[in-house]
């Protein structure tokens, strides 16, 4: 599974790190989402993420 997030549409609420702390953190200097690697939530917890997103900014490849 292969996660990216598009920094244009990332607004940085927050929201999917709040869902899956162990995949996602906020980047201190852009305060928006990026993805940790390797993701460290069960895929279902990772797709809750994906789908809390606001902008639809983070895809699942």
């Amino acid at each position: 599974m292969k996660i990216n997030i598009d920094q244009e549409k990332c607004i940085g609420c927050g929201t999917c790190v709040a869902i899956a702390p162990n995949t996602f953190r906020m980047n201190d200097e852009t305060n928006k989402a990026e993805v940790i690697n390797p993701p460290g939530d069960s895929e279902e917890i990772i797709k809750m993420g994906v789908e809390s997103c606001p902008t639809a900014a983070i895809v699942i490849e």
